[in-house]
């Protein structure tokens, strides 16, 4: 049986599930009310979802914060594939991650994740730029949101991939076929956690990533 998603209908809620400190909250709403200001010019989350946003959004973005070693958030790096809006790397990097890098190619969504950065006081690398092309790295952890089915996802993650990387990537109903796929490509060590947000969704964590020879 999958859960029933978390109540979450603004920041108080939010910060009653998340248990983040009123600085962070502060930060966070911030952000939340630029993205809203932003939204008019360009689109940055899909129109009905704006009523959800700290649940959505928010929410679903914190969830995997729990989920990263001490060790991690404190050094990094860690790098968000396809950010768009800031999800979920903004969101991390202002709840405390350190040496985040957000991945967009689209120009005007840089432009509004360096001054979502800007306003919040977090620091952290916007590359706007093709994954394809952009010089890879190793990284500790490499996050995605809603940005490619698993296969293709790796592929954009191999270039940041070294010893010790880790995933987490959030998924929806597909996820376990999409595994399936992605292990005729790769050797990995997966394991889920349920969405707090989607009773379909889940959170797939993975190790021991390695391409297959051959």
């Amino acid at each position: 049986m999958t859960a029933a998603p978390e109540l979450v209908t603004g920041p108080a809620s939010f910060a009653a599930a998340t248990g983040v400190s009123r600085e962070t909250l502060a930060r966070l709403e911030a952000y939340a009310e630029l993205l809203l200001r932003w939204q008019a010019r360009i689109n940055l989350i899909g129109a009905d979802t704006i009523p959800q946003l700290w649940s959505r959004h928010m929410l679903d973005s914190a969830q995997l914060w729990p989920l990263i070693a001490p060790g991690v958030r404190e050094q990094g790096p860690l790098v968000d594939l396809g950010s768009g809006a800031g999800f979920p790397g903004l969101v991390l990097a202002i709840m405390g991650q350190a040496n985040v890098h957000l991945v967009d190619s689209d120009v005007r969504k840089g432009v509004f994740l360096r001054e979502a950065a800007r306003i919040t006081g977090t620091q952290l690398t916007v590359h706007t730029s093709r994954i394809e092309t952009l010089a890879g790295f190793p990284a500790a952890m490499v996050t995605a949101r809603a940005c490619a089915p698993l296969v293709r996802l790796l592929e954009h993650a191999e270039k940041f991939i070294g010893s010790g990387t880790e995933c987490l990537f959030l998924k929806g109903r597909m996820a376990a076929e999409e595994l399936t796929a992605a292990r005729a490509c790769w050797t990995l060590e997966p394991s889920w956690h349920q969405s707090r947000t989607d009773p379909s969704g889940s959170i797939l964590r993975l190790r021991g990533l390695a391409r297959v020879s051959g």
